[in-house]
């Protein structure tokens, strides 16, 4: 014999369990005089974010406050001259460098990545080998980048000082960023996503391509919005590759500065500092909107 019992749950009951599980700040200080470790450890952290925030929002206003008041027509002409120090051909470079910056080491990163966690033997050599590589290249200084492009694409390919050579030396840099990222990413999506596809009948390749890379699309543009940081920001590895010739190229065997050497140059002169402090506030403005464009796409393929 069968008895089916049912339960309703109590909204009274469940009230007082929340309020049991929710603290109020008398009862957490009294925990924390109970454990002075764990009181400890929590004004840390509170001061670590307090002290985040507080820098973060001390930079950006003041580049805002010395940068803004300099913002005029003449730093957008076309054409570069002495006199009126023009940013847009160095914002137009910045935007062809990125483009095809990524356009390589994004592809590249991210099928790498594939490959090391869906198909590589896990914990064999050659995966701890890449990865080894892939650290040791992240830990290496720009200006050894640089020296490396220009002695390699510059003058052993002969591309001269270009937005080529420059754009090749960047793939370099954030290659190992882009992989790495990407296959944390992969990483973090649960094994049952992929037992579940193949059980519907599901191959191994449009398992990857439908269940796993949209779910870890966060962590992937995280990595790339990282390494779109790093081109903008950049000077070092392109003083030596790019150039710092002031106009837009015909082609990308044309040498031309980006909008970080620019600003870099503008300091070094020591003439033109209020156009170098308007120059960052473009590079703030430019980094922020490519962080929110990422975030859009993000949430568009989230969304399906």
């Amino acid at each position: 014999m069968q008895t089916n019992v049912s339960v309703t749950a109590d909204p009274a009951a469940e009230t007082i369990m929340k309020k049991r599980n929710t603290l109020t700040i008398g009862d957490q200080l009294k925990s924390y005089a109970r454990h002075p470790g764990a009181g400890v450890l929590a004004f840390l952290t509170l001061l670590g974010a307090v002290i985040t925030f507080a820098l973060l929002f001390f930079l950006i206003g003041y580049v805002l406050v010395k940068g803004i008041p300099y913002l005029n027509a003449s730093l957008f002409s076309l054409t570069y001259t002495s006199e009126n120090v023009s940013l847009l051909p160095s914002l137009i470079n910045t935007l062809i460098m990125t483009l095809v910056s990524l356009a390589i080491a994004a592809p590249v990163g991210i099928f790498a990545a594939i490959f090391l966690v869906e198909y590589a033997k896990k914990g064999s050599r050659f995966v701890k080998l890449i990865r080894i590589t892939a650290e040791t290249l992240s830990g290496i200084p720009s200006i050894v980048f640089g020296l490396f492009g220009m002695l390699f694409f510059v003058t052993a390919l002969k591309w001269k000082m270009s937005l080529l050579a420059g754009a090749f030396t960047m793939v370099i840099m954030i290659l190992p960023l882009i992989m790495r990222t990407s296959e944390e990413a992969l990483k973090s999506v649960p094994d049952s996503y992929r037992e579940a596809s193949f059980g519907l009948g599901a191959g191994k390749l449009r398992t990857i391509f439908t269940i796993v890379l949209p779910s870890a699309v966060p962590g992937i543009l995280a990595g790339v919005i990282l390494a779109v940081g790093r081109v903008v920001g950049e000077t070092a590895a392109l003083i030596y590759t790019s150039g710092t010739l002031p106009k837009v190229p015909d082609s990308l065997m044309g040498s031309g500065r980006t909008l970080a050497l620019h600003m870099y140059v503008l300091s070094c002169e020591g003439l033109h500092m209020n156009q170098a402090a308007a120059t960052a506030v473009i590079i703030l403005f430019f980094v922020m909107l490519i962080n929110w464009l990422s975030g859009c796409v993000a949430k568009r393929i989230a969304k399906g």
